[in-house]
């Protein structure tokens, strides 16, 4: 199940949410790809104006037992204290309570934070195989960017 709001504070993006929330992950120079897609589950984050600052999510693949985690973001004022770790823990937790078992990412920049989280490298083919169908997948095996790709991946 699925939380529209919890004690974190995050907030389930709804149809109306996602222009603002490409706008920020386009700030912030992540992927676009599946935003309002029904199997792209995502989460953010406002501060006490009511802009995005940080936001979370996961893509689920057609077996649900894999999620490819995306969208994990914070506003660049707001890089400190642990909040990069609590999203990312945020759309694993989220994940794990959807039925996934194991979670899968793209980072060529952040390695040693995904570490620090319970990732190792993983072979980009095998998470294609995993999850063929999501957004990013599809995106980058289009586009020849799959071969620069880095994956990630750990047991949920």
């Amino acid at each position: 199940m699925v939380r529209e709001r919890d004690d974190t504070g995050l907030r389930l993006v709804e149809p109306r949410d996602v222009a603002r929330v490409r706008d920020f992950l386009r700030s912030v120079d992540l992927t676009l790809a599946g935003l309002d897609a029904p199997a792209v589950r995502l989460w953010v984050e406002h501060d006490e104006r009511g802009e995005i600052i940080g936001s979370t999510g996961f893509e689920v693949s057609a077996d649900g037992r894999n999620a490819l985690i995306r969208s994990v973001a914070v506003a660049p004022g707001r890089r400190a204290a642990g909040a990069g770790s609590r999203l990312a823990r945020h759309a694993l937790d989220e994940a794990r309570a959807s039925g996934a078992d194991r979670a899968w990412l793209f980072s060529r920049r952040s390695g040693p934070f995904w570490q620090s989280l319970g990732f190792a490298r993983a072979d980009r083919h095998e998470l294609a195989a995993a999850l063929p169908d999501a957004h990013q997948v599809v995106l980058f095996t289009q586009t020849g960017q799959l071969d620069r790709e880095v994956a990630w991946s750990r047991v949920l």
